[in-house]
């Protein structure tokens, strides 16, 4: 029998304090905030330009049936947010400008590591996305931003992630193949998301009330990964800097919403090959070291559309959604990946804030990473998969997730959810994994 943490029955708990309270009173299920309005201070400290905000995500998981480790257990992982948003031009006079502080920490296990996962080479996805990153506190947004010509112009600059501006996303699925920005999934090594943060500089340009272009330069600087640097703010450690520059298209088609993406990123850092050598022969075999390659590039799509709507409630209906990135064959383990989607929100009168979600992904390996693996079982003599010393040969990966989301108060959703994952890790040779999940999202 699975003994879940204390943490998973914080939801039921909650819940049933917000039946009992009245609006904007703590625990009140029509107050964005779980410890309400704090008697009317906080609704005056938003007119006065300071909105302070106190968020939790907890994730379970447990391995239903295969993965690499069959031993059926739980894991819990989560996250603290603590932030600051300050309307500059309410509180200095600065006119369009605003300022943003935000300190999360992580905790926890991850199923994905040892029970779904070959440990020998690890997984592409996580079967619970907020871990990650390291178990830590870190400085996730410091960051100042300004807007000029009438909102025309909007400069942002400071200490925050690529994916926060460019290739976002939605992160209402617990599998980190459907949520946030998926770049940074795939090439983390120098594109880093959500809690890491780095120097950065982005510039957007409105082009309509629906189109608009943006760029950015980010400082690529491993050593912001690190454990004990969550806080830190020297340069030191810098490799050069990721470039990435979007078209975004919000248009409103029949009154519903939609979200186009398109973008490309450049590193100007360097970047090892993943099979060759510098004479051009496989490095696995020579034993020479990987040659370098002078940068590193990748594209990205996405698209988001509401395709059906109610006439009495507009935003409750269907959406679609699919996301597709590109990368560098020389230098990425990943070569590309796909995914695609529905939601559908308010699908019940009596529920009508409740949403249902379903996924699928697909993850590719670069043919030529494969093949280094190959190379470099059979430079040590290893053809035993069983064999603890073997290097799995990662192919391709396939994730799915089906959830449904309990909108228990304004302040308070659960997100019961199954995953199903075939070759995890892109290995053949481990079982296709069944998870269970639960995702609470909650405001304080």
């Amino acid at each position: 029998m699975l003994q879940l943490p204390k943490s998973c029955y914080l939801g039921l708990a909650l819940a049933t304090l917000a039946n009992a309270a009245h609006a904007n009173e703590p625990f009140a299920s029509d107050s964005p905030w779980m410890f309400g309005d704090w008697a009317g201070h906080r609704t005056a400290l938003l007119d006065q330009g300071y909105d302070f905000t106190l968020g939790y995500t907890g994730e379970m998981g447990s391995n239903l049936r295969g993965g690499y480790g069959h031993d059926r257990t739980a894991r819990y992982s989560d996250q603290f947010t603590f932030g600051s948003h300050m309307d500059l031009e309410k509180i200095f006079g600065w006119h369009d400008a605003e300022f943003q502080l935000t300190v999360t920490e992580r905790h926890g296990q991850n199923i994905s590591n040892d029970r779904i996962n070959d440990p020998r080479v690890g997984g592409f996805t996580s079967a619970q996305e907020v871990w990650g990153r390291g178990q830590t506190w870190r400085l996730t947004q410091l960051w100042v931003k300004q807007n000029y010509f009438d909102g025309a112009l909007d400069v942002k600059f400071g200490r925050f992630g690529e994916g926060e501006d460019f290739n976002s996303f939605p992160c209402d699925f617990q599998n980190l193949a459907f949520c946030g920005s998926q770049v940074g999934n795939w090439v983390g090594g120098i594109w880093y998301n959500w809690p890491v943060s780095q120097w950065a500089l982005r510039v957007r340009y409105n082009l309509s009330d629906s189109l608009f272009a943006q760029v950015g330069v980010f400082e690529q600087n491993p050593s912001n990964l690190d454990s004990g640097n969550g806080f830190k703010l020297s340069g030191s450690g810098t490799q050069g800097a990721v470039m990435p520059i979007e078209l975004v298209w919000s248009p409103r088609i029949k009154g519903m919403k939609g979200e186009y993406r398109a973008g490309y990123y450049y590193s100007n850092a360097k970047a090892s090959d993943v099979l060759k050598d510098n004479d051009g022969q496989a490095a696995a075999i020579s034993g020479a070291a990987y040659r370098s390659s002078s940068s590193k590039h990748g594209v990205w799509l996405g698209a988001q559309q509401q395709v059906t709507a109610l006439a009495s409630d507009g935003w409750r209906g269907l959406s679609v959604f699919a996301n597709a990135t590109m990368h560098d064959k020389k230098t990425n383990a990943i070569d590309n990946y796909v995914q695609a989607g529905l939601v559908f929100k308010g699908p019940f009168d009596r529920r009508a804030k409740d949403d249902i979600g379903l996924a699928i992904a697909r993850v590719h390996v670069n043919p030529a990473y494969r093949k280094n693996a190959r190379l470099a079982n059979k430079a040590a003599g290893l053809y035993d998969y069983d064999n603890p010393g073997f290097l799995p040969v990662q192919d391709t990966e396939y994730s799915a997730e089906l959830y449904y989301g309990i909108h228990l108060a304004d302040w308070l959703t659960v997100r019961p959810n199954l995953q199903y994952i075939r070759h995890p890790g892109g290995v053949s040779q481990v079982d296709n994994a069944l998870v269970g999940g639960l995702k609470i999202q909650s405001t304080f």
